[in-house]
């Protein structure tokens, strides 16, 4: 099976889950491992942000197009209380490779401490994220954990490796976004 066939399935991991990376992103750990035909992704991130802060960057799913790199549209297509229906559309790029993607998810929130995901359709079988948001010496630490599970073959080593790389790249925008947010309303105003 060609390379082009299995990046998909990577791109697709990132469940809502992201223009400017943030300067360090070595501070982002991302774990990914494959258990036989499931991906499962491990992601803990510090931010020097309050939960709500982070929170109102990691649920702006109308908007998050804007700052995630891969997306091309999201947007909320309906909203009972805390549950969301969210569409997504986007292409992943990995070197000379281009693959669009499209999914629904069910986004289930616990204001300021948990975000849940599942696809209800898409490009991949089946896949379900819990991002944390928790409050911690003064910063955030924001955990992800997820599984997946491609239609198609991820080869071993390489496909985690690769999925790792673009979860890390998609978190740090997540960062760099939240970061940015925050700047801007603590910066001094004009006067009037």
């Amino acid at each position: 099976m060609r390379l082009a066939q299995w990046w998909l399935p990577c791109a697709l991991a990132i469940a809502g889950a992201p223009a400017v990376c943030a300067a360090d992103d070595s501070e982002i750990v991302v774990h990914v491992e494959q258990r036989g035909r499931t991906i499962v992704v491990d992601v803990s991130m510090p931010v020097e942000a309050t939960p709500v802060e982070a929170w109102q960057v990691m649920t702006d799913y109308d908007h998050m197009a804007k700052f995630v790199s891969n997306l091309d549209e999201s947007k909320v297509l309906s909203r009972t209380g805390d549950t969301l229906t969210v569409f997504q559309k986007g292409t992943a790029t990995r070197g000379p490779l281009t693959f669009s993607f499209e999914n629904v998810r069910e986004i289930v929130l616990t204001p300021y401490r948990e975000i849940r995901s599942r696809m209800i359709s898409g490009d991949l079988e089946s896949s379900q994220f819990t991002t944390r948001v928790v409050e911690a010496d003064g910063a955030t630490r924001i955990t992800n954990h997820g599984e997946f599970v491609p239609k198609i073959w991820v080869p071993p080593v390489i496909g985690p490796s690769l999925i790792a790389a673009e979860t890390r790249r998609q978190f740090g925008q997540l960062r760099a976004e939240i970061l940015r947010r925050k700047a801007l309303s603590v910066a001094p105003r004009p006067p009037a």
